[in-house]
């Protein structure tokens, strides 16, 4: 198996606030801190002094709430000790070659989305992403063509078909209404011609921007894009590559919008450019995007991720088409525009989940307001039980550099305790220099950060999203059996619906999905903390719970004498009557 479980031993916030919180009573038996370590240069000592002044703090809280004190068993110190001699094993970052790169040990809750580009659409580079973390494969439809998308798309199947213990989701990216300069048309985009070479801008310069075709000189270029002469006013700052360069309007004709240069740099093709503060006119799905739909509906992809979604009348259409069509594939809204933060609650409500693009986010609005609005979008989005993908930039100097900075490390950890589902690389591995290492980068990192955070952590009103069915309650009561235990979950499912909401509400344990639907196993690929597995089931539901069990155990997912919650809900009833739901808890 790639992966290993990891379970938690009982947390420190099932103890009752009123009363004081009280430190959890195998956190005095861990080793010693990394930095006790380091800033004493004694060991002995150092443990010593970390036992006294843990051993005074304990004293007193206990004193307060003694009658809510919870004995350790041998087992339970056993059972943290085995979690830190894992963390202790998981490598370091930059540590030997690509190649010396063993499986990941340790199972990590938040998945990873890649965006596969020249440098990764063979079938070597698909196989060896996939056994360094790569949960989902992503397809940006802006590049390429639809033979090289259906290249990757078949390597990827074929990947699922040989594997017996991964499944990599696919997830297709509709680009729609943003501007950019490519020299190729592909879609809504707007565009400019091909540029022989780059252009260098220094500021001051006056730079020209013309709707005529097929102009690209040092002080002129054409875009695609008809209506950009009238999104545009005096005054307004466009931003190239992100941000990377700036121009602010000074005039503009019935073809041109001319400007004057504020930040300099080199102008390449295929570079976005944004409007500060606004959005283009495009509509979000343009005939382009229909003709890639249409080819994701007879590829049966998983995912379809849209571009500036500026309301949620775009999420209706296209689930009206994928219903007309009979294609069971989930919806992500990508959150770039400034016309979606009004629109936030109806969109997410509409889809299946989102992508919070900060790329354009941050191009279209102050910067500042970019990790203000992930927040939110997380913080939604959990709420309402849809997934969320946090994106863009997470390990850009990794395109070029084979080791991150330490701010964008800071980033994923950010992402992952904010509790987002995956998070993404796009450039990194879809062109850059270091796609392997960019991706065992981002599973360490988050690996190492969710080992830092409770069990069972769920937003307060998320029972809302859920309220029209008992599985909830349900799905609540094993995610507090799974933290108070330390224990995993096994869910059956054939609609994925059981172990989605498992997944939303955060338990401590891995979530083992059995499904004896491939299309619900790669689907389940995407959701934190899921752990999707195909098995055939039998019609006796005694059988087909002692096979999953001893499956699990036999790919080392769960030890022999573990106890495992088994949950028996959901929309759809398996070897149960509609009205019965259960929970039990098994030794394997």
């Amino acid at each position: 198996m790639a992966q290993v479980v990891a379970t938690r031993s009982i947390h420190a916030n099932f103890f009752s606030k009123a009363s004081g919180s009280l430190q959890d009573p195998v956190e005095k038996l861990k080793p010693a801190s990394f930095a006790s370590k380091v800033l004493l240069p004694d060991h002995r000592k150092s443990n010593a002094v970390v036992l006294t002044r843990n051993s005074r703090i304990t004293a007193k809280r206990a004193a307060r709430a003694e009658p809510e004190l919870i004995p350790v068993s041998p087992e339970d110190v056993l059972k943290r000790e085995e979690q830190y001699e894992q963390l202790r094993g998981i490598q370091q970052v930059g540590d030997g070659s690509v190649g010396m790169w063993s499986k990941p040990t340790v199972r990590r809750k938040t998945k990873i989305v890649c965006t596969i580009g020249p440098s990764t659409n063979t079938r070597e580079m698909i196989w060896k992403l996939a056994e360094a973390g790569m949960n989902v494969a992503r397809l940006n439809m802006s590049h390429g063509d639809h033979a090289s998308h259906q290249k990757v798309i078949d390597l990827v199947k074929e990947y699922n078909a040989q594997s017996k213990d991964n499944t990599i989701a696919i997830m297709l990216d509709t680009k729609a209404s943003s501007l950019n300069f490519i020299y190729f048309f592909t879609g809504p985009e707007v565009r400019s011609g091909d540029l022989p070479q780059p252009i260098t801008l220094t500021t001051g310069q006056e730079f020209t921007f013309t709707i005529k075709r097929g102009v690209g000189t040092p002080d002129c270029v054409s875009v695609n894009y008809d209506d950009f002469v009238n999104d545009v006013e005096v005054g307004d700052m466009l931003l190239v590559d992100g941000g990377m360069m700036s121009l602010v309007v000074k005039s503009k004709t019935e073809d041109s919008v001319k400007c004057e240069v504020i930040d300099g740099g080199e102008l390449k093709s295929r570079r976005h450019l944004n409007v500060r503060g606004k959005s283009a006119t495009l509509p979000s799905i343009t005939e382009k995007d229909w003709d890639d739909i249409k080819f994701g509906v007879d590829n049966k992809v998983d995912f379809y991720a849209v571009s500036f979604v500026k309301d949620a009348e775009v999420v209706h259409e296209l689930k009206n088409y994928l219903q007309s069509c009979d294609a069971d594939i989930h919806v992500i809204v990508k959150i770039e525009s400034a016309d979606s933060i009004p629109n936030l609650h109806s969109i997410i409500t509409a889809s299946d989940g989102a992508m919070v693009a900060r790329g354009d986010l941050g191009a279209e609005l102050p910067i500042e307001e970019v990790p203000l609005l992930q927040e939110e979008i997380i913080r939604t989005c959990r709420s309402m039980g849809k997934a969320v993908i946090v994106a863009t930039n997470m390990l850009e100097s990794m395109i070029v550099h084979p080791t991150p900075t330490r701010a964008e490390v800071s980033d994923i950890a950010i992402a992952v305790r904010e509790g987002a589902d995956a998070v993404m690389l796009s450039g990194e591995t879809a062109h850059g220099k270091f796609p392997l290492k960019a991706v065992k980068v981002m599973h360490t990192v988050a690996l190492r950060t969710e080992a830092t955070i409770s069990g069972g952590e769920m937003p307060p009103n998320l029972g809302q999203a859920f309220k029209n069915h008992m599985s909830e309650m349900f799905a609540y009561h094993a995610t507090m059996m799974s933290n108070t235990l330390g224990i995993s979950t096994v869910v059956f499912t054939r609609t994925g619906f059981m172990a989605i909401l498992l997944s939303h509400y955060r338990p401590s344990g891995t979530i083992f999905a059995f499904t004896n639907e491939k299309r619900i196993q790669q689907r389940l690929a995407l959701y934190q903390g899921v752990c999707p597995i195909y098995m055939e089931f039998s019609d006796d539901a005694e059988e087909t719970f002692k096979t999953a069990l001893a499956l699990l155990q036999k790919q080392g997912m769960v030890k022999e004498g573990e106890e495992v919650a088994l949950v028996q809900s959901g929309r759809q009833p398996i070897w149960r009557f509609q009205s019965t739901h259960n929970i039990q808890v098994r030794k394997v």
